[in-house]
């Protein structure tokens, strides 16, 4: 994200000096354009404390109720099959059904701990330690697909750009973000024949090799948070596959009826699933809100960043030079050349692309609701920060021959996007 800052803000000064030289008052709308942008996404930032806190709010409420431990269970059978490498009953297991069911939820700050640490404990099962194993790169292929349900951030950044309707974008991104994580785990699995790698025997389990490194960044509590209660039977994640599916097809055939329902029916849901589990609702609400001023507060640098580069390069007329000639080419595939620094970017940086979309739905040009808007928010809630990704979770157990690790990731990443052109066009009637 380093380069791509400065790259933007040289390729706005180089064209405002070009334009400068050529009789254009250039710089001087170059330096109202900074400004404007940073006021305006502190603007943004205020808008999207509100949202934050409510969607934060209420998955603390699911939380508490045991949701996530459900979801667990119900996915457990199916990584079982998924990992025939990993013992049933070893803590890499736990780790990373918890770490899945986090992020279906849109649990990211829960997600990345687990996820680190089944990592750890996947290498504790390496007989090659520094080159990842099959286990570890399906693993991280299927975070890499952003397998999540419930896109929080985007829509909340959505209401806060004033969208009359923002959950428009679930359906299309649940399609989308279904369609990258089958990319990701069949192309995984095609690719482990093709690159051979460590494979760990079934003995590893009962004895596995120590990691000290992993255990002091683990700590000793920690393994017992992995620990699962008995997942039910392979019937359920069949069921919760097939009520996916049911889902997707729903909104899809009657996205547009649905979608305003959807926020409500959210609410009463969660509400009515604490309820019943005997969570203090408000108590609850109250103490998952409070982490939305904190949220805000933390993306507030990334978003002044990159709002001022955006807003420059658009003042100094190279994003115009850049969109008349890259879209012809994308437009006809159904990406307007808008929506194309979204979807170049959220593999290298999520806080960027998030940037990068809130200052396209502030375009007044463009706005939340149109096509372009609702594509990029697609494509921002149904793919991941690959390279973040990677980084950090073989970096947390020091991987250096990533095999066939990046292939399936860049995969379920072009399947996304091409997935969430396919579901906007069919939902929202094509580029406009």
């Amino acid at each position: 994200m380093n380069r791509i800052f400065a790259l933007l803000v040289l390729a706005a000064f180089g064209t405002a000096a070009f334009r400068e030289f050529r009789g254009a008052p250039a710089m001087e709308a170059l330096s109202r354009a900074m400004l404007e942008s940073a006021s305006g996404a502190v603007q943004l930032v205020i808008g999207l404390v509100g949202a934050m806190a409510l969607f934060l709010g209420l998955v603390r409420i699911a939380e508490e109720g045991g949701l996530l431990r459900l979801i667990a269970r119900l996915l457990q059978p199916l990584l079982q099959r998924l990992f025939p490498d990993v013992p049933a009953g070893h803590p890499a297991m736990g780790a990373m059904v918890l770490n899945l069911s986090a992020n279906v939820l849109g649990l990211g700050n829960a997600a990345t701990p687990f996820g680190i640490r089944a990592m750890q404990e996947l290498d504790r099962l390496n007989p090659a330690p520094g080159t990842a194993t099959d286990a570890m790169v399906l693993f991280l292929a299927i975070n890499t697909s952003s397998v999540t349900l419930l896109p929080t951030g985007v829509i909340a950044l959505r209401a806060a750009a004033g969208s009359a309707d923002p959950a428009a974008i679930l359906p299309t991104t649940l399609f989308a973000t279904a369609c990258s994580t089958a990319a990701a785990i069949l192309s995984a699995k095609l690719l482990e024949g093709r690159r051979p790698g460590p494979r760990p025997s079934a003995a590893d389990g009962a004895g596995t090799r120590p990691n000290p490194a992993a255990e002091a960044a683990a700590g000793r509590g920690e393994e017992a948070a992995c620990e699962l209660p008995p997942p039910l039977p392979l019937w359920g994640s069949a069921l919760l596959l097939l009520g996916l599916l049911l889902l997707i097809g729903l909104l899809l055939t009657f996205g547009r009826g649905v979608s305003p329902w959807v926020l409500p029916s959210l609410m009463v849901g969660f509400l009515l699933f604490g309820w019943f589990r005997g969570v203090r609702l408000y108590e609850a609400f109250v103490a998952g809100a409070r982490g939305g001023l904190e949220v805000a507060a933390r993306i507030l640098p990334y978003l002044v960043a990159v709002l001022v580069a955006v807003g420059m390069l658009r003042a100094s007329g190279a994003l115009d030079a850049l969109v008349g000639w890259v879209g012809p080419f994308t437009a006809a595939i159904g990406l307007p050349a808008e929506a194309l620094p979204v979807a170049l970017t959220r593999p290298l940086s999520g806080s960027g692309a998030f940037a990068l979309l809130a200052s396209l739905l502030q375009d007044p040009a463009v706005g939340p609701d149109s096509y372009t808007g609702l594509l990029a928010s697609t494509l921002q809630g149904s793919t991941e920060t690959t390279f973040y990704v990677i980084a950090v979770y073989f970096g947390a157990v020091q991987v250096r021959r990533l095999r066939h690790a990046l292939a399936p990731a860049l995969i379920a990443d072009a399947t996304g996007v091409l997935a969430s052109v396919a579901a906007c066009r069919v939902l929202f009637g094509g580029v406009g």
